[in-house]
C-alpha cells in the first residue's frame, strides 16, 4: 500500500533578530533612533515531495533549506543593524558610517509594514519551484505587529 498525500501543507519557520531604526518625519517618539527585538514568523505553502529516491522525501522544504534562504536574504542584513530612511537628511553620515557597520539605508520609511514587505519580496524568488510564501507575520512588539496573507494579494 503507497502513502499519497496529494495536499497543499503549510510550514512555518520562526526568526527572531535586534534591530535599530527610526522614522523619518514622524510625530511620535519612533522619529528618534531605537530598537526592537523583531520576532519573525513565515509560512510557506506547498505539496510535499513524493519521490522514495530524494532525501528530502516527505518535506514541503527541508526546514535547513528555509532557515539558510530567511538567513542569508534577511536575517544577516537587518540583524543588530540600524535602519534609515535614504530619503531622511541625516546630517553627517560619515560619523556613522566609520562607527558602525551596519547601517541599512532603505528606499522607504522602516515601519513593521515596510519592512516586512521587504522581506517577502528579498526571499520570494529564492524558495524552491512550487514553495510559495503564504504569510508573514512580523511582531515589531509584544503587542504590535504587521501581517501579510498571500490570499489577501
Amino acid at each position: 500500500m503507497s502513502f499519497k498525500n496529494n495536499h497543499f501543507i503549510r510550514v512555518t519557520k520562526q526568526f527572531t533578530f535586534d534591530m535599530a531604526h527610526a522614522l523619518y518625519g514622524y510625530d511620535g517618539p519612533c522619529k528618534n533612533i531605537h530598537g526592537h527585538t523583531y520576532k519573525l514568523s513565515i509560512t510557506l505553502k506547498g505539496k510535499v515531495i513524493e519521490n522514495p529516491n530524494d532525501p528530502k522525501d516527505g518535506m514541503v522544504i527541508d526546514f535547513t533549506d528555509f532557515k539558510r534562504i530567511v538567513a542569508n536574504n534577511i536575517i544577516s542584513i537587518f540583524d543588530h543593524s540600524l535602519v534609515l530612511n535614504s530619503k531622511a537628511p541625516y546630517g553627517d553620515l560619515k560619523i556613522l558610517n566609520e562607527n558602525f557597520e551596519r547601517i541599512n539605508f532603505v528606499p522607504y520609511q522602516p515601519s513593521c509594514e515596510n519592512l516586512l514587505v521587504d522581506f517577502l519580496n528579498k526571499m520570494s524568488d529564492k524558495l524552491p519551484e512550487g514553495v510559495n510564501v503564504n504569510s508573514i507575520k512580523l511582531e515589531e512588539t509584544p503587542t504590535s505587529f504587521a501581517e501579510w496573507f498571500a490570499e489577501d494579494n
